[in-house]
């Protein structure tokens, strides 16, 4: 999917192929350094390899479970959606979705062009009928996001994030029904 953000440059939402995996690496290092809301940390972002993408983007492909897209802007690799599937029978109608914008791409509506890109997928899936996501309390941003796309809080572990500067936000979950 092509697009054309507010600043002039082109968004393109599309899955990934093998070769996004440095891209995908560098990406997520960047994101580590600048925000707090990743469960990942910089040293742990650091710690991974343009291998372990390749491996990481391979599950995604192999299994159609499960979904990748990523957001490229001016041929740089800037955000990206996932959507896992426990592959267990009893869970066999959920999957969890999880989001990352950076922050110099941000407030352009490439998380909504991804979100809509990811809903689209799912209503289709033959299986998925609810998408869940954990997100800190404290990321107002992204909340908001998930609430202008129908998700609802369904609860919360208190304390369940401690930052890297020592101080506990709340872990809240949300999901939507993406069929009936």
């Amino acid at each position: 999917m092509r697009h054309f953000l507010p600043n002039g440059a082109e968004l393109i939402i599309r899955p990934p192929v093998i070769e996004d995996a440095l891209g995908l690496l560098r990406n997520f290092q960047r994101m580590t350094q600048e925000t707090d809301f990743l469960l990942f940390t910089p040293g742990e972002a650091l710690e991974m390899s343009e291998k372990s993408e390749e491996d990481f983007i391979k599950t995604y492909l192999k299994n159609p479970d499960q979904l990748m897209l990523v957001a490229i802007a001016n041929d740089t690799l800037v955000g990206s959606i996932t959507v896992n599937h426990s592959g267990y029978h009893k869970r066999g109608h959920t999957a969890e979705m999880g989001i990352a914008v950076e922050r110099a791409w941000s407030s352009l509506g490439i998380g909504r062009r991804l979100m809509t890109a990811m809903l689209r997928w799912a209503e289709e899936h033959e299986k998925i009928q609810l998408i869940y996501l954990q997100v800190f309390a404290s990321n107002d941003k992204a909340i908001h996001l998930y609430r202008n796309f129908g998700f609802l809080e369904c609860g919360r572990l208190p304390y369940g994030i401690q930052q890297r500067d020592g101080q506990f936000t709340d872990l809240v979950t949300m999901y939507r029904r993406v069929k009936p």
